[in-house]
């Protein structure tokens, strides 16, 4: 396996009543495209496209593995993972050149 950069995200609407969780191999991209609406479906139905948590991993098996963990999480767990990196549910996609710096440094795997 090589070494490269995976993300586990989870995205959550205006009210905080929906949230998305997903992977990529670009966080940057992937927000750019929920943001836009570009991909048809669930979060561009709802509406969902603020970036509350995400997770760096180097191998895309692990990331897979953990994305497939967090949807089968209640709300409320989702809810308190989020509140702890994002306690004032802001959107870091934002300031995600920083936020992604900081926490690139905290690899899961």
């Amino acid at each position: 396996m090589k070494d490269f950069n995976f993300w586990v995200y989870i995205l959550f609407d205006e009210r905080a009543k929906a949230t998305y969780v997903g992977v990529t191999n670009n966080l940057e991209r992937r927000m750019y495209e929920h943001k836009m609406g570009l991909d048809d479906g669930y979060t561009k139905e709802k509406n969902i496209h603020k970036l509350g948590y995400f997770e760096h991993y180097k191998y895309v098996n692990n990331a897979i593995a953990r994305e497939k963990q967090l949807k089968k999480w209640k709300r409320a767990w989702k809810y308190r993972l989020i509140e702890t990196m994002n306690p004032g549910w802001v959107d870091l996609a934002d300031d995600l050149e920083r936020n992604i710096a900081y926490w690139q440094n905290k690899d899961i795997d």
